[in-house]
This record gives C-alpha cells, sequence and structure tokens, in this order.
C-alpha cells in the first residue's frame, strides 16, 4: 500500500472508530455481524484478519470461534494495531484477549499456504494498490475448502435512495468526518474510492479472476455496502 494512504490511516486511527459509528450510523457493526453468517465460521475456526483496523471484525470472529479457534488480526499501521492491542487488553472477555495482531502488508502475508480456514477483510481492499493480488494472497494462505469474506462499500441504486446518498456522501460525510478526526482530506477519499471501486457483480468477477471456485455478494442497506465470499475447493473437488 502506498505510504500516502497508510500516513492518512495513521492521522485518523485515534478518532477512527468515532467517525464509523456517527458516519454509518453504527450500521458498519450490523454490515461486519451479517458478513460473519454470511461466510459460516464454526467453531474452531482459523481466522486472519486483513487491514483489521481497531479489531473490530477480529473481536467478533474470536466470539464465534471459541476456545478451541484462532484470530489473527494484520494491519500495515502501527498506530491501528496499538489500538487494536489496547482493546484486547482492556476487554473482559478471554476470547478477545487471545486475539494476535500482527503489522503486516496485506499484499505479501507473512504465512505458510494454506494455512486458515477463513481470511476476512472488512473496507480495506479498495485501499491496497492491487486489489487481485491481495485476493490471490487471500486464496494462498486459505486451507482448502476455506472461505475469504471481503467487506467493502459499494453505490446504492434506489432511484430514491441513491442521490440522496450521493449528496451524503459527498458532503455531509467529508464535513463531519473532517470535525471528528481533524483530517477532512481522508474522509474525502473514502466516498472518491467508494464510487471508484468495483462493486456487486463487477467484483464477484474479481474474486473468480483470482482463483477462487465460487463467489457470492450480499447487499446491505441497497448497496451501500456489500458482503462477499469466495470459496476455495480442495484439489479435484467440484461445486
Amino acid at each position: 500500500m502506498s505510504s500516502s494512504v497508510q500516513n492518512m490511516f495513521s492521522r485518523i486511527a485515534p478518532r477512527y472508530d468515532v467517525a464509523n459509528d456517527v458516519l454509518s450510523f453504527g450500521a458498519h457493526r450490523y454490515w461486519r455481524k451479517a458478513a460473519v453468517r454470511l461466510v459460516g465460521i464454526k467453531p474452531g475456526a482459523s481466522v486472519l484478519d486483513l487491514c483489521t483496523g481497531t479489531g473490530d471484525l477480529a473481536f467478533t470472529f474470536a466470539d464465534k470461534v471459541g476456545s478451541d479457534g484462532d484470530v489473527t488480526g494484520l494491519d500495515f499501521v502501527p498506530e491501528m494495531i496499538e489500538l487494536a492491542n489496547k482493546k484486547r487488553l482492556e476487554s473482559s472477555s478471554k476470547l478477545r484477549k487471545s486475539v494476535k495482531f500482527v503489522v503486516g502488508d496485506a499484499l505479501d502475508l507473512p504465512f505458510a499456504d494454506s494455512t486458515f480456514d477463513v481470511v476476512s477483510i472488512a473496507f480495506g481492499i479498495r485501499n491496497v494498490d492491487d486489489p487481485l493480488r491481495c485476493l490471490r494472497e487471500m486464496r494462498r494462505v486459505l486451507k482448502p475448502d476455506g472461505r475469504a469474506l471481503v467487506i467493502e462499500f459499494g453505490q446504492p441504486t434506489a432511484p430514491l435512495f441513491a442521490p440522496v446518498y450521493r449528496v451524503y456522501s459527498k458532503f455531509w460525510m467529508p464535513m463531519v468526518g473532517g470535525v471528528i478526526s481533524g483530517d477532512r482530506e481522508a474522509y474525502e477519499y473514502l466516498p472518491r474510492t467508494s464510487k471508484e471501486f468495483p462493486a456487486g457483480d463487477q467484483f464477484v468477477a474479481l474474486i473468480r479472476e483470482a482463483g477462487f471456485a465460487s463467489a457470492m455478494a450480499d447487499a446491505y442497506m441497497g448497496g451501500v455496502a456489500y458482503g462477499y465470499v469466495g470459496a476455495k475447493l480442495a484439489d479435484g473437488a467440484k461445486l
């Protein structure tokens, strides 16, 4: 990922969680829980969460995999990992305290092939320099029959809602995000990159191009965000 994106997330890290809650009206928490259900996580699973930020999705997975599972969160911004570890240490949950957080690059994962049952990335893949390479790295470290989960912004298409959302993302999001974080530029970047990034069927096609045997999409709030799941089949297996 570019140093400019890394520096941007470093700057907004201290107010990142507050901004997410305010700008999404708390909906991002529902999207994460819905996506975890979509991927079909099981107790005892091994999970890697990329672009983990302050660890919200990693902690959600920890609650699901239980004491027999393990969760690792990876992010290329040290300040985000520091905040994730602070939340981990302050948690009253033994499951959440067991999550491991590491600094690393989603395009060059420091893990062996076929290591994890689930690999996820929430609101991060549009920020990497090469989304296709990121998906291929996710597939590489997945075990046979493992699943990749991607949560990412899209653009709603409903005739009445779409223009309202465009106004919201173009004006309200930068203004409010700028006030909360002290960095308006970061919250101009978010809607701009979301608008440009492939969503829905286009992103499903990218998942398939990365080598996944199957892919599906689930739209949230009419396409404001999507949950995607790609399946890596065992050698010789058929759908």
